[in-house]
């Protein structure tokens, strides 16, 4: 293997390093296009991890702000089951 590397003409290394980094950018495009469709980029999400009991701990514009997160975040989650739903029944049904 490497008397064939050694055989090859100089500056070819560039070429593989430009299909590396190719890849690179495709692999992340493809990665931030899902991140973007699955709702990952949500900045409010931090606050999904709070529940009631954490009311006293909060000011009142955060707690209401959790309030609403957590309203948000559920109903999107019950959108995304029943389309999971609705897919697993057509799948059941070919």
């Amino acid at each position: 293997m490497s008397h064939y590397l050694q055989s090859l003409p100089d500056g070819w290394s560039i070429y593989l390093w430009l299909v590396v980094a190719c890849a690179i950018l495709i692999t992340a495009v493809f990665f931030l296009r899902w991140a973007s469709n699955n709702h990952q980029f949500d900045e409010d999400i931090k606050y999904a991890v709070f529940s009631d009991d954490d009311r006293e701990r909060m000011s009142p514009e955060d707690f209401a702000k959790m309030q609403k997160v957590r309203a948000q975040q559920m109903e999107l989650r019950d959108e995304v089951l029943k389309e999971k739903a609705a897919r697993h029944q057509h799948h059941a049904k070919r």
